[in-house]
């Protein structure tokens, strides 16, 4: 178990700082590091989406017995995930803090910042990105060693298609860049965007009913009689796991109207909307 964790622990803040300094050294870029910190973060979400999903993928088309089958991926990718969530935690407050010193709430002209205003932009983030950050900690602290100890080998199929729900993140990831350099109102913007918005239908909230139908399949159950059909346990975690995917869709719907029928005022992007 640990030494997929390890190599986690060295990959995630490895390609971030790697980014980061080939953003700020290259003679080509010479990138702010404000710039470079934030794209860099982007990146290393990118990968670990583009990463997830292709292991949940390959695990949940493997699996055709979705409760007995097992797939060696789904246990070592799960490990191995897990030190990105600690570091993205840490990662989203670097890109915070850039941000707030590049609104001028930081010390006057590079000078230090006043006393206790790092405990003030950590209060911030924290109030910003309060539902990512729970998230991150659920998965670190909950689903983790559910998913290691609880599950006992079974279920691999649905742990791969829970890991393909990462399909929407590069897509957010863009429109965060995107929004960084001003381009909100380019085709490009619009169209990702719009892939954004289908492909967290499809892979996040959909994705719950999808899990139910399959097991009913599997039992020669409908639907509609599945959640009557396992334990009221599994039916919660569902819930609350699909909860803040519903929010996060609310958000990005509402965003994607202002974004493709503004009001007479500049449309904000449905990517400022989720991580």
């Amino acid at each position: 178990m640990l030494t997929p964790m390890v190599a986690g622990g060295v990959v995630f803040p490895g390609l971030f700082l790697l980014s980061k300094n080939t953003l700020q050294r290259l003679p080509q870029l010479r990138w702010e590091e404000a710039d470079a910190v934030i794209v860099s973060a982007r990146l290393v979400s990118s990968v670990q989406a583009v990463m997830a999903s292709t292991a949940g993928y390959i695990v949940s088309t493997s699996c055709k017995h979705v409760i007995d089958d097992q797939h060696w991926l789904s246990s070592a990718y799960t490990q191995f995930a897990v030190p990105y969530f600690i570091y993205d935690i840490y990662a989203m407050f670097l890109c915070h803090w850039h941000k707030h010193q590049v609104k001028g709430h930081g010390g006057d002209e590079g000078g230090p910042r006043a006393p206790g205003s790092t405990w003030a932009v950590a209060r911030g983030y924290l109030h910003k990105e309060f539902l990512m950050v729970l998230h991150h900690a659920v998965m670190v602290l909950v689903c983790f060693p559910l998913s290691v100890v609880w599950r006992q080998g079974k279920g691999d199929f649905f742990l791969g298609c829970l890991l393909m729900a990462e399909v929407s993140t590069p897509f957010v990831c863009l429109g965060k860049i995107l929004i960084q350099y001003k381009q909100q109102h380019t085709l490009l913007h619009k169209v990702n965007g719009a892939l954004m918005l289908i492909s967290f239908l499809c892979c996040r909230v959909l994705l719950f009913p999808y899990l139910y139908w399959a097991y009913g399949r599997h039992a020669g159950l409908p639907l509609l009689a599945v959640p009557l059909a396992i334990p009221a346990h599994i039916n919660l975690g569902a819930a609350l796991l699909l909860a803040p995917q519903l929010y996060w869709f609310f958000l990005i719907c509402r965003g994607a109207c202002r974004l493709f029928w503004p009001r007479g005022s500049r449309p904000p992007s449905p990517c400022q909307t989720q991580d």
